[in-house]
């Protein structure tokens, strides 16, 4: 069936070229777009202005002597009316159009008996054969996989799809927008690394073949690298960019992703938390022009006072377990009660400890920060000088997970290669995602860094903010090959 349809559409391109019609020209004419056509139409309509208009057809119907086109650029739609009487190649169109087709018509614009705005075409001209129909607009793509597969469709036939894609670009740049006016400096750091740095995770691993080496895909957006430019001597910088993890996807984890840090020097996690919480809400009202949000189960108000969650607090009030004085066997006991599932390869007291409390963040509304975060869960964060247990570490927490995450940076180089070294060891013991040793970073720590405060965020916030999956709101997500690609 669609291969009849496919052939029947490459007959009519063939009927064009025989009359010397080009179908995929270089340029068209096009003097306005929709919107502008639409919000000058009283002038225009009153002088009798000549515009032209392109686009995409997206309705065709024919009335004996008249074809009626609903164009739309992107910009807005607007109909066209072909009229045989003025048009003196009207049955070549007629016979040869398709919904899919790109245009130009030239004309003027005019109300119909109905009222409806429309161009009185004195002109087309072909811009764009489509040579495969595109779905209903009022069924479309049924399968949700398909609809990410072909998302250019989706976006088409889904104006609240296309308009997601525009909060996302005016997200990431409120989030630019905020940072620059208090004098941050955007960077780029690399994206292929010799020793992956900055989170807990499992990288990607690629060939270099002109070094012969075998290199990383960043796991941070240069947290270590911005380190060093705080040792070089700038106090304030950011960067936005793609990171990767080869980890497991669910709806709130993908493996590229785009991310934000920012690393400020002379201040700490307490300055650190004053300006996230100033940006989450200026980010909110720039995007989406409100801060209230619901967000799967929950009512979440960022103009709220933002609480504070002790992590051992609220892990022993949600499951009994005091994480500063326990074992892995108590742990393991108290998940298996829980019935929360996790990976057993790896496992350790960094990782049961942190399983506990991805089961409390579960029933924390927020909006508020995480505090309190032990030093074994948190290896590149300050201690807190009232309790070396624990560190100068704070994440966003909202509708039940963390959105971010910052600290006091750590910048002892002596207890950093200690932590380094901790780490090391949970690596030899199977844990794939604890951090790998930096000699060069703790080498550049030696010459001095100031005290600093590092955050970083994720497009999950936008995700969590449109209540939809992480893969929802990216806009060509990776997915598995059809069978046969």
């Amino acid at each position: 069936m669609l291969e009849d349809l496919i052939n029947e559409r490459l007959k009519k391109k063939t009927n064009l070229e025989k009359v010397g019609i080009d179908c995929y020209p270089a340029k068209v004419e096009r003097s306005h777009k929709i919107k502008e056509v639409l919000k000058s139409f009283l002038f225009l309509s009153i002088f009798k202005k000549k515009v032209a208009i392109a686009g995409r057809i997206l309705a065709l119907r024919g009335q004996g002597g008249i074809i009626f086109i609903d164009l739309h650029d992107g910009s807005g739609s607007m109909q066209a009316v072909v009229s045989k009487k003025n048009y003196k190649d009207f049955a070549l169109y007629k016979e040869n159009l398709d919904l899919g087709d790109f245009i130009s018509v030239q004309g003027t614009v005019f109300k119909t008996k109905a009222g409806q705005k429309s161009l009185k075409v004195i002109g087309l001209t072909f811009a764009t054969k489509s040579l495969r129909p595109i779905p209903s607009q009022w069924y479309g793509i049924q399968d949700d996989e398909e609809k990410l597969r072909k998302r250019y469709l989706d976006i088409l036939l889904n104006p609240e799809i296309r308009d997601m894609f525009k909060k996302r670009a005016r997200f990431w740049n409120a989030i630019r927008d905020f940072l620059i006016e208090r004098d941050f400096l955007e960077v780029e750091t690399p994206v292929l690394e010799n020793t992956t740095g900055g989170a807990d995770a499992k990288p990607f691993v690629t060939h270099h073949n002109a070094l012969d080496i075998d290199v990383f895909l960043r796991i941070s957006m240069g947290e270590l690298w911005q380190k060093r430019l705080m040792v070089a001597g700038y106090e304030k910088t950011f960067e936005i960019g793609r990171q990767f993890r080869n980890e497991g996807m669910d709806a709130e984890h993908l493996q590229d992703y785009t991310q934000m840090e920012f690393y400020w020097a002379y201040a700490d996690y307490e300055m650190g938390m004053n300006l996230v919480e100033d940006m989450y809400k200026y980010v909110a009202l720039k995007t989406f022009g409100k801060l209230k949000f619901t967000i799967g189960k929950f009512e979440v108000d960022l103009g709220k006072k933002w609480e504070r969650y002790d992590y051992a607090e609220t892990i022993k009030k949600h499951t009994g377990i005091d994480i500063l004085n326990t074992n892995v066997d108590e742990i393991k006991e108290r998940l298996k009660g829980l019935k929360v599932d996790y990976s057993r390869e790896g496992f350790n007291i960094t990782r049961a400890i942190d399983n506990l409390w991805k089961y409390c963040r579960k029933q924390i509304c927020g909006p508020g920060f995480l505090v309190g975060v032990p030093v074994e869960v948190s290896p590149l964060a300050k201690r807190d000088p009232k309790n070396p247990k624990i560190t100068q570490r704070f994440q966003p927490i909202i509708a039940g997970s963390e959105l971010g995450n910052g600290y006091s940076e750590l910048n002892d180089p002596v207890d950093q290669m200690n932590r380094f070294n901790d780490q090391a060891e949970l690596r030899k013991a199977g844990d794939e995602e604890a951090q790998m040793t930096d000699n060069d970073f703790v080498e550049a720590l030696e010459y001095g860094m100031p005290p600093t405060c590092g955050f970083g965020m994720s497009e999950r916030v936008f995700s969590f903010l449109m209540n939809k999956s992480a893969r929802e709101c990216q806009i060509f997500p990776l997915l598995r090959p059809k069978k046969g690609d």
